[in-house]
């Protein structure tokens, strides 16, 4: 019967994936051990509490909005996501039941094997007790050597006895202990049959509400267009700006290097020219190196000292190990190029990925470093730049700014408060994640982002 059931619910799984599947960037659930499915599951389920709340705060705001559709769209997916979750741990319950059931199999057989010995052993000792005792046996014998050998197998045989009683006492206690096991291990996947159904359910009925705010945003789909290609227009626009900033502070930079650099050899050249007066020597003095690293030919290529590199090495190192720019929030918007929810075919692009909060949230930094700009996005609101050696973070759509230019940050850090959009009628803000002059998927960086 739950073989049955389980079977059942893969199907209405499949065909649930192939209705129900949407261009976002949820990773597919994969394999992992127990624990690993168990945090998973909680963590789909807290992120679908926290896009809850965001579709009903855009509710409130706006009927019908692309980031009410975006929430839809992204909960459907979270939603698929925890199913093909919950089909993996079934998955593994349904694995241990079959080997816990094999194990009772065995143990069963080994039992009945011992009690047969047993048994034997039994019968063979009566038979030959009224023949003789045991110490009748042992005198009978023709020698010392003997009868001490008689005396020893009389011994081992007792023991041997003795083993194969705990031996069948043990073998009883295991297999009650897996007939335990595969009745915890059917409940749990009962259970979980149980909350799938739910789950398989509830995914019906979101993708309903997601279809009827498509259909009222399509018929918008003329003047939705020209506002994605006032945003597109906006977006190529900040990226422009965000590298201006990256390009003078990296001016800036080299060259406060390459006066130190100047002043450096300056100073090592006179010392060097006093050494060799004082020395009367005709030798020519050296040229002498500085400590400090040479400018690279290229001007938009950061020197880093010592600080700066240990700094880079520190934040490479935390890769997917970031703590999110907000409290509570969530990927609304991946990195590079997608679809657009609403319209089919119009093409996106983020240089890095969107994240969505309620209103009100701040945005903090996700490592310490050093503010290296702060100025008016083009796409609106402000955008913070933090440098974290050869790395930078970019902060954009910020209502208010809460650092200065040249401040030094700690991680977490507050650095703004996230704008809410009244015409898409949702809060977010964007990540972004540079080395140098190339940008990086900000998902790579944050934990549990994947």
């Amino acid at each position: 019967m739950n073989k049955s059931r389980f079977g059942r619910n893969k199907c209405v799984l499949l065909i649930a994936a192939l209705l129900f599947s949407f261009h976002v960037f949820a990773q597919p659930a994969g394999k992992g051990n127990k624990q690993e499915l168990q945090n998973k599951s909680k963590r789909l389920n807290k992120e679908i509490e926290e896009i809850n709340d965001l579709i009903k705060e855009t509710a409130q705001n706006k009927e019908a909005s692309v980031g009410n559709l975006q929430n839809l769209n992204l909960r459907l997916t979270k939603r698929a996501e925890l199913i093909s979750t919950i089909t993996e741990q079934l998955r593994q319950i349904e694995a241990e039941i079959k080997k816990n059931e094999k194990e009772v199999e065995s143990l069963r057989a080994q039992l009945k094997k011992l009690k047969d010995e047993y048994g034997r052993m039994i019968v063979q000792a009566q038979k030959h007790q009224d023949a003789y005792s045991g110490m009748m046996f042992i005198f009978s014998s023709e020698s010392f050597s003997q009868a001490y050998a008689r005396l020893k197998y009389i011994q081992q045989y007792a023991v041997y006895r003795k083993k194969q009683a705990q031996d069948i006492l043990k073998t009883e206690d295991a297999i009650l202990e897996k007939l335990r096991e595969l009745k915890l291990r059917r409940s749990e996947k009962n259970a979980l049959l149980g909350i799938q159904e739910q789950e398989v359910t509830q995914l019906a009925s979101e993708k309903t509400e997601q279809e009827k705010v498509l259909t009222t945003l399509q018929k918008r789909e003329k003047e939705l267009k020209k506002e994605l290609e006032k945003k597109k227009r906006d977006a190529i626009q900040l990226q422009l700006a965000i590298r201006r900033m990256i390009d003078e502070e990296i001016r800036r930079k080299n060259e406060e290097i390459r006066k130190k650099n100047e002043e450096a050899a300056a100073k090592a050249a006179e010392e060097a020219k006093k050494n060799a007066v004082a020395n009367k020597t005709e030798k020519k003095a050296t040229k002498p190196t500085s400590a400090v690293p040479t400018p690279k030919e290229n001007p938009t290529e950061p020197i880093l000292n010592d600080e700066a590199i240990a700094l880079s090495e520190d934040f490479a190192n935390n890769r997917g190990k970031l703590p999110w720019p907000v409290v509570k929030g969530v990927i609304c918007e991946g990195y590079g190029e997608h679809e657009h929810p609403a319209i089919k075919g119009f093409m996106m692009f983020n240089n890095g990925v969107e994240i969505c909060a309620t209103k009100g949230m701040q945005a903090r930094a996700v490592f310490s470093g050093e503010v290296t700009g702060i100025a008016d996005s083009p796409t609106g609101g402000k955008l913070v730049i933090i440098r974290h050696g050869e790395y930078l973070s970019v902060y954009s759509n910020l209502e208010e700014v809460l650092v200065k230019k040249g401040q030094k940050v700690t991680v977490k850090q507050p650095i703004g408060t996230v704008m809410y959009n009244e015409d898409e009628g949702k809060t977010s803000m964007s990540l972004q994640i540079w080395k140098g002059q190339k940008t990086m998927d900000p998902a790579a960086w944050l934990i549990n982002a994947r």
